[in-house]
């Protein structure tokens, strides 16, 4: 593990400090986790968002139906645009 120095405003190293005590953790633990988090959010990481994880989940499921069929038989009843 490298060790880095950062320079950071003294508000924030305040803050750092407090929130390390109420955890019961280091300012050196709190910003490995910092980092971590980050490097695991950023899109060059690989990761994909919940968003791309999820597309296409449910496409093999047969008793689902399609929402566009779905969609058209609740509106069946309805009176159509141009007759308005």
């Amino acid at each position: 593990m490298s060790r880095i120095l950062a320079d950071l405003p003294d508000d924030d190293i305040k803050w750092l400090d407090a929130r390390a005590a109420e955890l019961g953790k280091s300012r050196a633990a709190m910003l490995r986790e910092a980092v971590s988090v980050y490097k695991a959010q950023s899109p060059s990481s690989g990761n994909k968002s919940w968003i791309e994880r999820g597309a296409g989940y449910w496409r093999d499921r047969e008793d689902i139906g399609d929402a566009v069929e779905y969609q058209r038989a609740t509106r069946e009843d309805r009176t159509p645009y141009g007759e308005l």
